[in-house]
Formats: C-alpha cells, sequence, structure tokens
C-alpha cells in the first residue's frame, strides 16, 4: 500500500479539488493500492485568527465559475466552522482506528462542508458520523491536530494543501492560483504540474 500524505485544512476550498481530483484519478487507473494520509494543517493556528466565512465564499465562487462548475453545489456562507480543530481532530481519530476510516472520514467531512453545506464544528453532526463509522470520539480534544500542524511546520508545509508523495512534496499541485494587482483571484487547473503530482504516486 501506498499512503500518500496530505497536510491541510478540512475548510480550505482549494484542498476540496485537489482531493476529488486525486480520488477521481485513483479511481480511472484502479489503484485501491494508493490511499490518502490526510492530516491536520488548521489555517486558523497558522493565520493566527478563524477564517473569514466571507472570504471563503468569495474563493467558492470564484473556484465554482472558473475552474469547477459540479462542485459546491451546497455551500453556504452561513453555515462555516467557526473552527476547524474538532473536525481535524476527528479525522484523525478516524485514521487512528483505521486508515481506511480515516480517508472515508476526511473526506465525508469535506463533502459536509461545500457540498451539503453542514456545520462541521456542530458537535452533533461530528458525533453523527462518529458513529457512522463506529468511532467512539471526543471531539472537543484537539491536541492530535495541534501535534500534526506542529509536525507539518517541520517538515516543511508550506500551505493547504500539501502533498508528500514516494517522489517528493507538492503544494497544490491541481490548481495555478494568484492574485492580480488589484486583488482579485485567477484560478485555473495546472495540468502540467498535476501530471507530475500524479506520477509520483502512482508510478
Amino acid at each position: 500500500m501506498t499512503v500518500i500524505e496530505v497536510f491541510a485544512d478540512v475548510a480550505c476550498p482549494f484542498t476540496h479539488v485537489g482531493l476529488r481530483r486525486f480520488v477521481a484519478e485513483r479511481a480511472k487507473r484502479d489503484r485501491p493500492d494508493v490511499s490518502l494520509w490526510v492530516r491536520a494543517w488548521p489555517l486558523e493556528i497558522v493565520n493566527g485568527e478563524p477564517l473569514d466565512p466571507r472570504f471563503i465564499a468569495e474563493e467558492v465562487n470564484d473556484i465554482r465559475r472558473q475552474i469547477a462548475p459540479d462542485l459546491f453545489a451546497g455551500f453556504r456562507e452561513a453555515a462555516f466552522p467557526a473552527s476547524s480543530l474538532p473536525a481535524l481532530a476527528l479525522a484523525a481519530a478516524a485514521h487512528d482506528a483505521d486508515p481506511a476510516t480515516g480517508e472515508i472520514v476526511s473526506l465525508a467531512l469535506r463533502d459536509l462542508l461545500f457540498e451539503h453545506g453542514t456545520n462541521i464544528a456542530n458537535p452533533d453532526v461530528l458525533q453523527g458520523l462518529a458513529a457512522s463509522h463506529h468511532l467512539a470520539v471526543d471531539v472537543g480534544q484537539t491536541q492530535r491536530a495541534l501535534d500534526e500542524h506542529a509536525e507539518g511546520a517541520a517538515r516543511g508545509v508550506v500551505g493547504s494543501p500539501h502533498f508528500f508523495t514516494p517522489g517528493g512534496g507538492y503544494f497544490c499541485p491541481a490548481l495555478d492560483i494568484h492574485r492580480d494587482t488589484d486583488g482579485h483571484l485567477h484560478i485555473s487547473t495546472d495540468e502540467a504540474g498535476f501530471l507530475t503530482f500524479i506520477a509520483s504516486c502512482f508510478e
């Protein structure tokens, strides 16, 4: 089994795109032997303040308009979590219980937030997801997420998402993202970068 580590925030919309593209590519290649370990890179810790729901909503709208009209269908700014730490802690606990479950829970959390407009900081939501995978988790214990952030920093993570493959590290390999001089966000698919990244994962 090949494990691709990803340090990312569950509330990062660019990660949602990148993980979806990875999963689609894995299915196309019929490579269930390559798994994801999605680890915590909480941007509220990196930035020293919570993510701004309005700012994330603007990024989501730009992503949908420019490259991914099929994603983020149910996103609701009003349901954006005040903190991603409890969700990241649940993902870490799920991986500890079983790596395959860890991947499933990590992807499910992002689908709840970005495709179904669900507040993934709600303890009832997190406990419901945990119970559906037979996990007994205290979602208030977030130290594991903080520990993973510290490990990521020590390993040179530069942002969300940052992948580590057998061939090296790749920051946000699915997208080319920049802002112009007026601050407007421009997003395009980075096909060359993505192909290099995918080759590092599967070949």
